[in-house]
């Protein structure tokens, strides 16, 4: 009798997206066809994977979409994207949080980082697109991987800092979020996205109990959870 459990599509998407680093990278920097030809059946292999555990994909189109994408040299070394997200409390040790106007789940504001800016100045116009408050940021508080959290279909690292609130006023994005608002740890909205990850760090900073910055820890092999 087998005691193997059945794949999960989140496994399978990360399965097919590390395969897809590997291959698009792989390509990217060799010179050998023979190479080229073994990267591009991973590539072709990891595309069927993502199909499987997403209903709505065409594992050819996302085949040719992925290789599309392939540099040269370090520009096409296949990394993570960034995003950068803010803990944000105000006076009360309430927490800032808006509900995202795809999804309808909560989370603490985040955005893609953006070329130009450091990571801090990226939190400040985050925070103020999506919500109208100004803040001031005070310390790292978490580097997690969101892929990782099933915060994303892409993989992702998210940074986050603590900030406090030290002006404007609550107004929504129109396009990104439903709602916004500050709310308190036992009044917290609902559905809130991967809050067994992040809570629990969010308010020992804004209670002050903060002793470091969080991250993920290693697994051993690191596709496996």
């Amino acid at each position: 009798m087998s005691d193997q459990h059945p794949v999960a599509a989140s496994d399978l998407l990360r399965w097919a997206e590390t395969l897809s680093a590997v291959a698009r990278t792989g390509l990217g920097f060799t010179q050998s066809l023979y190479e080229k030809e073994r990267f591009e059946e991973v590539l072709k292999v990891a595309s069927d994977i993502r199909a499987a555990a997403i209903e709505e994909a065409e594992a050819e189109e996302l085949y040719e979409e992925w290789l599309d994408t392939v540099g040269e040299g370090v520009g096409g070394y296949v990394t993570p994207k960034c995003a950068v997200a803010a803990v944000v409390a105000n006076e009360h040790n309430e927490i800032l949080l808006t509900q995202r106007a795809d999804s309808g789940w909560w989370l603490y504001p985040v955005g893609w980082a953006d070329v130009g800016y450091s990571p801090a100045e990226v939190a400040i116009k985050e925070v103020h697109e999506e919500t109208g408050i100004e803040i001031e940021v005070v310390s790292l508080i978490s580097v997690i991987d969101g892929f990782r959290m099933g915060f994303s279909r892409h993989p992702l690292y998210s940074i986050v800092f603590y900030c406090r609130a030290i002006g404007g006023a609550l107004q929504g994005h129109p396009l990104e979020t439903r709602s916004v608002g500050f709310f308190g740890r036992e009044n917290l909205p609902q559905p809130l996205a991967g809050a067994h990850r992040w809570v629990d760090v969010a308010f020992d900073a804004i209670e002050g109990r903060h002793a470091g910055c969080d991250f993920d820890l290693p697994r051993t092999p690191p596709w496996r959870e």
